[in-house]
């Protein structure tokens, strides 16, 4: 593996910036400083640009097995990489669903064979899977996905023994999707008996409401306090749900932690007019009012991490009625940029970005010698160019379905270089293939 040496890079890392540095070394970070000089190394010129950890993106939904004309783990890593995302955690909610350790195993093999960046698969729970769930190896697979919502297969666990089981002998972190089903099915009927079949994107939050958010989220915070479970939700849609969650404890002590997704600090119910289905998502995007508020709890701590929740579809899925169109879209190649852009804006500051995108994903998950610049740990490092501008469209949007919500949106960034544990995978709009991503290992 080549070496390098990134110069007169400003590094923004643990809440500071500052500029130096950064010889890579046999997949890692050697040395950090200022004036650095190694023979027999690419040198790569960084003056007037930023250097940032990896984001970690912990829910994605890449496909494969089953789905694979949607995306697959090789196309969509790929739009990963070019958008600075160095590690993911892929969703089991695939055809079969990963139910048994035995498919588990299926997909991590997939992704030694195929993933440009680092990966980990989540252990999927039913109403009748306790007894895989329960031999999860907590150092080599991120996590246990529950599903207390609808979702693709026999993976909505609503019963409550069920639950509590899962809860009270998880042996490692358990991730939620929350949305009381009871309420969104009692929404549906309503707006049916309404209007019939002829219902629209902008019943969608009202359909999937604040209402069934919180009765879930509430419900699975009581059960994570009653049983001392350690529970990260995913995708908070409504400020609301924010109040659920601790800002005072420091996160490495939390059990109960929160994720926001790009789309849910990006659109409002607003922007159904002009996108349609393409913003169609499950917790629904809602309303101005929410979208400030989770922001606001990303910046006080009370929402602890941001993701994607990257989950495409086809343009012909997404182009049927509201009924029958999927929820989901690809994120993973703009997210970092739509970040940026927020900095543009004066809404986050760069230390929060990183903070939020890498270091505490480390913490939360445990993350083994990733997510921090830290001599001797993994070099999953990505170049910006923050006065740099592109606009998205269909000839660089690189995910398998071939569309994306950002489509016509101009970016004032760019992401120049991504470093996969101490490959460079992506520089100047090209990939280096050779060298596949890693395995995400935690110390747990």
């Amino acid at each position: 593996m080549a070496q390098y040496l990134i110069k007169n890079a400003t590094i923004v890392n643990e809440g500071k910036q500052f500029v130096g540095d950064i010889y890579i070394k046999n997949q890692r970070i050697e040395k950090i400083g200022t004036g650095l000089s190694v023979n027999g190394v690419k040198e790569i010129n960084a003056e007037g640009k930023y250097i940032f950890p990896g984001f970690i993106d912990d829910q994605v939904h890449f496909r494969e097995p089953g789905l694979t004309h949607k995306a697959e783990i090789y196309t969509e890593s790929r739009a990963a990489v070019a958008g600075g995302i160095t590690s993911f955690m892929e969703m089991p909610n695939t055809v079969p669903n990963t139910l048994t350790q035995e498919l588990l195993a299926d997909k991590y093999a997939i992704g030694a064979k195929k993933s440009l960046a680092n990966y980990s698969f989540f252990m999927g729970a039913s109403n009748d899977n306790l007894e895989e769930v329960l031999k999860t190896d907590v150092k080599n697979v991120c996590g246990i996905k529950v599903f207390m919502g609808s979702s693709t297969g026999n993976m909505l666990v609503d019963n409550e023994k069920t639950l509590e089981g899962i809860f009270k002998n998880a042996p490692t972190l358990v991730s939620t999707h929350c949305e009381d089903e009871t309420t969104i099915r009692r929404n549906l009927e309503i707006f049916k008996e309404k209007y019939g079949e002829d219902l629209t994107i902008e019943m969608h939050p009202l359909i999937r409401s604040e209402e069934a958010c919180y009765l879930s989220s509430s419900f699975a915070v009581d059960l994570a306090k009653k049983h001392n479970t350690r529970l990260h939700i995913l995708h908070i849609s409504t400020g609301k749900e924010t109040f659920l969650f601790d800002n005072k404890t420091p996160l490495k002590d939390k059990r109960i932690t929160a994720e926001a997704c790009i789309h849910h600090l990006w659109f409002s119910d607003v922007d159904y007019k002009t996108k349609g289905n393409l913003i169609k998502w499950n917790p629904a995007v809602k309303t101005s009012s929410d979208k400030n508020q989770i922001l606001k709890a990303v910046l006080d701590d009370h929402i602890d991490v941001i993701a994607t929740d990257h989950a495409p579809h086809t343009i012909e899925e997404k182009a049927q009625n509201y009924s029958n169109a999927p929820s989901g879209g690809p994120l993973v190649q703009h997210a970092f940029n739509a970040l940026f852009e927020m900095y543009h804006q004066g809404k986050i500051s760069l230390e929060k970005i990183a903070e939020k995108t890498a270091h505490n994903l480390a913490i939360c998950f445990q993350i083994k010698d990733r997510g921090f610049i830290r001599e001797g740990y993994y070099a999953d490092l990505v170049l910006i160019d923050l006065n740099a501008s592109y606009e998205v469209n269909k000839a660089n949007i690189l995910a398998k379905c071939g569309w994306s919500p950002f489509e016509g949106q101009t970016f004032n960034s760019k992401i120049t270089h991504t470093f996969v544990s101490g490959h460079l995978a992506y520089a100047d709009s090209e990939f280096d293939e050779s060298i596949l991503g890693e395995r995400l290992k935690f110390d747990r």
